[in-house]
């Protein structure tokens, strides 16, 4: 990766968080940064290092360059409620996925029906064609809700459906996941493997219908089958994976993973109680949120977006604590003081710069 991309989208990813504070100590009536927030991140900088990492080209192609653009007028068309604007970017983004997606794999998705193909590839298929459904049910509902108002759902907002860019970003780090797995593929350890990719793939799905529903104590059953799911991945590959220093950091980003899905659970228990008050659990929330977003995906894009570069000049136990520090203290405190929002800024700047502009070569991994 060159170094205008680093810093393109090291950029972006301070910035995104930033924008999440924005809301909070800047408000702006009318607008949510929340979206730009969501936007930077997972669509914008996520999305194309999707992209580009599934090109696996020297240079970036001008499908992935165009996407980028493209990208960026989708975040401030939505960001400023130019819904026309919007609606036709997707269009282009949605066939540009689609089209990279198809000269990787095929039109048709036949390849999660076959034994014969490896866990990773599912995934890796799995991750774009989330992308490219996320953008159409996205258009669905800007159409729904600004201009035919056909289906009357609470949770049926944009916001909720935006939040589904960050799957994308999920499933592609669990193929690499997957990948450092496959020398273990026999006929038990593939079966497991299989089983946890459909349980994760579908259960993200079936989740979201049940979040649109409200339908709290499903919530909690799927969660759990996910929470299973991720333990099993997390033993797989603690156990199994080769030792080197992207492990760490996947493995670091699993534990993040785990994180996300024992507060989820306690967040929707909470919600079933008599008497719930969104502002009493708001705290835990922020730890959902930002132990997702900053913690797993962040861990996953470093890894993708860098994985021909590895092994790189760090020190890895280092970067990781000030990582779990930085997601699971600073960023959700941020949330309520302003002081500590600018202190999870800089953490968040430090591991983002230190991950991309390390220099790669040899290294002792204990380090």
């Amino acid at each position: 990766m060159t170094i205008r991309l680093k810093v393109l989208f090291s950029s972006l990813m301070i910035m995104a968080l930033g924008l999440g504070y924005a809301d909070i100590y800047f408000p702006l009536d009318g607008f949510s940064f929340e979206r730009l927030h969501i936007f930077l991140f997972n669509l914008c900088t996520g999305g194309t290092i999707l992209l580009y990492y599934t090109e696996r080209q020297p240079r970036v192609s001008g499908r992935v360059k165009l996407f980028f653009l493209l990208s960026l007028v989708y975040a401030f068309s939505a960001f400023l409620k130019w819904y026309p604007l919007t609606l036709a970017v997707s269009v282009l983004l949605w066939a540009l996925v689609e089209k990279i997606r198809i000269n990787k794999f095929s039109m048709v998705p036949y390849q999660f029906l076959l034994s014969k193909v490896p866990v990773f590839e599912k995934f890796h298929q799995a991750s774009l064609w989330c992308l490219s459904t996320g953008i159409a049910m996205a258009s669905v509902v800007i159409i729904n809700n600004e201009y035919t108002h056909w289906v009357h759902m609470e949770k049926l907002t944009l916001d909720t459906f935006f939040l589904g860019y960050s799957f994308p970003l999920s499933l592609i780090t669990l193929s690499l996941v997957f990948q450092m797995l496959r020398k273990i593929e026999g006929p038990q350890s593939k079966f497991i493997m299989e089983l946890c990719f459909w349980t994760i793939t579908l259960g993200v799905i079936v989740f979201f219908i049940f979040i649109l529903f409200e339908k709290f104590l499903p919530q909690i059953f799927v969660t759990a089958a996910l929470f299973t799911a991720v333990v099993i991945v997390f033993m797989l590959y603690y156990t199994f994976a080769e030792s080197m220093q992207q492990k760490k950091f996947l493995t670091s980003g699993i534990g993040f993973l785990i994180v996300t899905a024992v507060t989820g659970i306690a967040y929707i228990c909470l919600q079933m109680q008599d008497g719930y008050d969104p502002l009493k659990t708001k705290w835990l929330l922020h730890i959902h949120v930002f132990a997702s977003l900053y913690g797993w995906n962040l861990c996953g894009l470093a890894v993708t977006c860098r994985f021909d570069d590895f092994p790189i000049r760090l020190h890895s136990t280092t970067v990781i604590l000030v990582h779990w520090l930085t997601a699971l203290v600073l960023a959700p405190l941020g949330v309520f003081q302003e002081g500590f929002a600018v202190l999870a800024i800089v953490g968040y700047a430090f591991i983002t710069l230190t991950l991309f502009f390390s220099g790669n070569g040899i290294i002792n991994y204990d380090q």
